[in-house]
């Protein structure tokens, strides 16, 4: 089965349930219980250090829980059992995953392949054209600005249609043109594309996505999931977020 014909045939596809992971001593994730269903899309805010990379992290599998446990699309997200569940997300992180001497063609059809793709090359140059990069496909990556380098790490994230997009910090770098593109590409996912995005943007996480979740302290100090009584809008959602935060806005 590839990455593009597996799916979730359960409505929660992660789940955590008392997830707790340290860095020797010191604590980046305590007794965090969360539950991500499919569709949702989840702006992840919190000061530098509050957890959100860790957390996304261990949701993707690159790092194993200290103790607790989590689920995502069933089981475990890491090791040999986590390959189902790791075929099925794309990240976007501080790091950008691509070989520079490579042409950002030449980067997503190797992706593409490794994620057993149909025609990758054809895909490759679909994403290209979307984000506004023809001009530049063949140009090595080492060439590129910081903000194209920053496109074609959202491609290669994109490359396998995952069902689970974990975004961090994906504005990072990006000018005005690009930071369109990336929030027409997040609202535009379909129904069964799940989205969570890290971020210290207040202002653009509420604006592209229907639920708020803040972390301080490796904990959950709000998750407007909760208020089910309450029909937010967008500046309600901000200026809780914002109180959370310590009151300002970004």
């Amino acid at each position: 089965m590839t990455a593009e014909q597996s799916g979730s045939s359960s409505q929660a596809i992660v789940r955590c349930a008392g997830l707790e992971k340290s860095y020797g001593q010191r604590p980046a994730i305590r007794n965090l219980n969360l539950t991500i269903n499919v569709g949702e899309r989840i702006a992840l805010f919190g000061d530098n250090g509050a957890g959100k990379s860790t957390l996304l992290q261990l949701i993707s599998g690159l790092l194993r829980p200290s103790r607790g446990g989590i689920r995502v699309f069933g089981g475990q997200p890491w090791g040999r059992e986590g390959a189902h569940a790791r075929a099925q997300i794309g990240t976007l992180s501080h790091q950008s995953h691509l070989y520079e001497e490579l042409s950002a063609r030449e980067n997503l059809t190797l992706y593409g392949k490794l994620y057993g793709v149909t025609e990758p090359q054809v895909r490759a140059d679909t994403l290209i054209s979307e984000f506004g990069l023809s001009g530049r496909r063949v140009d090595p990556v080492r060439t590129l600005s910081r903000g194209m380098t920053q496109r074609v790490s959202l491609m290669r994230a994109l490359i396998h249609h995952p069902t689970l997009l974990l975004l961090d910090e994906p504005e990072t770098g990006l000018d005005a043109t690009s930071r369109q593109m990336l929030a027409e590409h997040i609202t535009e996912q379909g129904a069964g594309v799940t989205v969570v995005l890290a971020t210290h943007n207040v202002e653009m996480g509420v604006s592209l996505t229907t639920r708020d979740i803040v972390l301080r302290g490796g904990e959950i100090i709000h998750d407007s999931a909760t208020i089910s009584d309450l029909a937010m809008d967008t500046a309600q959602r901000r200026q809780l977020v914002a109180a959370h935060l310590g009151g300002s806005v970004s």
